[in-house]
């Protein structure tokens, strides 16, 4: 191997550990605020790639009948809920999100997908994907807002394998690869860098810069990060966790889909790829203990590195070695952490 090979296999690496590092921090999100390991999050990455592929090619996605199948369940609980356990109904929240899914569905089947610029054909992208967030949360998690670790990653588990199911008969089994943002290209010594991969880095820092600000300055972000340190003291202080899980699962969506839109132009994507991708960011949110976000980005840039020399030398060999990667830091933290039982609640 010589320098040129290392520069591009560093570049390939980096490029896809930015990904991997904006999943890793939404398990660590997800996790420390509602206690649930999201094992669908890469379901949301697959389905804004392959969304976004169907918009491009001038094909309606059936994908917004899947928010429109889920917006029914959605107000059939809380009609179940107001009549057994006489909780609110929120009538302006139902006429809102009707009205949403209307627009939805006009803009899916009226505009000229293929003809929109790359800008609304991503809009429109997320506009379908990012309503499953909550949707999923309010059908599978919240009835077990209270319910224990181990109960939640088995629902986890079963809300996956539903997703993968649904995405082969919303998607086919064929893969796709979306256009790329722009096919200019920079030399930087003996590299020569993709427009592609600078855009998904400055994505990456974007997003580590939104999500700043928005656990920093904003109330909504403070109510979060209160939740996530102290759950039971959030409560009492009026912070709902049915809120903060809708929230949680609202930004995990959202970054999900993004991840995918941004990696769907270097890679062909199934509609079963989601499980190895958040396999791999849960390798770096692993390294980052599930608590630290710095660290997690920075252990999944060195899982994209490590994957992309893998490929060189042992290709067949590249997911072992990847998820090899994670027994080492699970027995320093098992021999480092004391272990206490869990609170009840």
């Amino acid at each position: 191997m010589d320098l040129d090979i290392a520069l591009v296999l560093t570049q390939d690496g980096v490029t896809s550990g930015a990904i991997y590092a904006l999943l890793a921090l939404c398990i660590i999100l997800v996790f420390t605020v509602t206690r649930i390991l999201l094992i669908p999050l890469g379901e949301f990455a697959v389905f804004g790639a392959l969304t976004l592929a169907s918009i491009q090619a001038g094909i309606p996605s059936l994908i917004v009948w899947l928010v429109a199948a889920f917006f029914v369940i959605n107000t059939l609980l809380d009609l179940y809920a107001k009549l057994r356990y006489k909780s609110s109904f929120n009538s302006k929240i139902f006429i809102g999100s009707a009205l949403y899914i209307g627009l939805l569905l006009l803009a899916m089947y009226q505009l000229p997908l293929a003809e929109l610029p790359m800008w609304g054909q991503i809009l429109l992208t997320l506009a379908a994907i990012i309503p499953l967030g909550p949707q999923i949360y309010r059908t599978f998690f919240q009835p077990l807002v209270t319910a224990k670790p181990l109960v939640l990653l088995i629902v986890s588990i079963a809300v996956h394998v539903v997703l993968v199911g649904l995405g082969l008969v919303i998607f086919g089994p064929n893969g796709a690869q979306t256009q790329s943002f722009s096919d200019a290209s920079f030399n930087l010594g003996r590299l020569v860098v993709n427009s592609q991969t600078l855009v998904i880095i400055a994505a990456f820092f974007i997003m580590i810069f939104v999500l700043w600000y928005f656990f920093e300055k904003t109330l909504y972000g403070k109510a979060l990060h209160a939740t996530a340190v102290n759950r039971i003291g959030a409560q009492l202080m009026g912070i709902s966790p049915i809120f903060a899980g809708k929230l949680t699962f609202f930004m995990a969506a959202f970054i999900g889909a993004l991840s995918g839109i941004l990696i769907a132009p270097v890679t062909t994507l199934y509609y079963d790829s989601g499980f190895i991708l958040s396999l791999k960011g849960f390798v770096g949110a692993i390294i980052g203990g599930l608590i630290s976000f710095p660290v997690a980005a920075i252990g999944a840039v060195t899982v994209g590195v490590i994957e992309s020399f893998s490929m060189f030398w042992a290709s067949d060999y590249k997911e072992i070695i990847v998820f090899t990667l994670i027994i080492p830091f699970l027995l320093w933290k098992s021999l480092t952490t004391r272990h206490i039982e869990e609170d009840e609640e």
